[in-house]
């Protein structure tokens, strides 16, 4: 679970890491079910995802209600795809500390795996709010804590330590989880929830979900661990999903908090 970049990765195709966000939104399916039937957001409400990369989220939310949806991220060609796939979302292309959008605009607005890579998660939630209007609700859907992760078996421990020292090299803040709740009080909303999704397990996941992983985990790790040190881990762990003592759980937390 190495969370959603702010960009491409280099030599990545869009189709490629379209297909690894739609993974990552299917981690948080049932939250968003529960969010917005807790929302009850009048027909034709406006939503705003902010940090919206390939739309992987934006294209899910036509399935609560009839609103309109708005997406913005700061990489052109991301929006580019993101039209392609949703053409009933508006996309724009701004900076999520200064969204480009006038005071009370939307209804609610969300971020996904978002936070965790911005250089300041409470002015970009500041700005989240302004363009709510009041009663309006600020959602972040995921932001993960690779400070209590947990690996199984033994051996594989070594992978979230190293992944989190490859996010936070990259710019990324690996305990952003345990930090929402301090950055939803500090933008100045009211009525905040803040969770922690829950792991469930029923079998090993799909060998493309499993590979798309490791080909993103390669990536953070180059340079960190030799190649063949690598491949030894992810023997480990293909074997240890095989005989059923895998283990992997990134806490993810959720937090939301309305417009006063």
């Amino acid at each position: 679970m190495a969370g959603k970049r702010v960009s491409t990765a280099v030599g990545e195709p869009l189709a490629e890491q379209h297909a690894r966000f739609l993974q990552q939104a299917a981690w948080t399916a049932a939250l968003r079910r529960y969010v917005w039937g807790r929302l009850r957001l009048p027909p034709r409400a406006r939503v705003l995802e902010v940090g919206c990369g390939t739309g992987a989220v934006t294209q899910t939310l036509h399935d609560y209600a009839q609103i309109t949806t708005f997406g913005l991220d700061l990489h052109l060609p991301s929006l580019r795809f993101a039209q392609s796939q949703d053409p009933a979302t508006r996309f724009c292309a701004a900076d999520a500390h200064a969204l480009p959008f006038s005071t009370d605009s939307f209804d609610a607005a969300a971020c996904h795996f978002l936070l965790l890579w911005v250089a300041h998660p409470e002015q970009v939630l500041r700005e989240m709010a302004r363009v709510c209007r009041a009663g309006g609700t600020v959602l972040a859907l995921a932001e993960p804590d690779y400070g209590g992760r947990i690996d199984y078996p033994p051996p594989l421990i070594e992978i979230g330590r190293l992944q989190a020292a490859a996010l936070q090299a990259q710019g990324a803040d690996p305990l952003a989880g345990r930090k929402l709740s301090g950055w939803l009080h500090a933008a100045g909303l009211t009525a905040i929830e803040t969770g922690v999704l829950g792991g469930q397990w029923s079998g090993p996941p799909s060998p493309a979900a499993w590979q798309s992983e490791w080909d993103t985990l390669a990536s953070d790790l180059a340079g960190q661990i030799s190649p063949e040190a690598l491949a030894e881990l992810k023997r480990i762990d293909q074997q240890a999903w095989q005989d059923g003592r895998r283990v992997l759980f990134v806490p993810t937390f959720y937090g939301l908090g309305t417009k006063a």
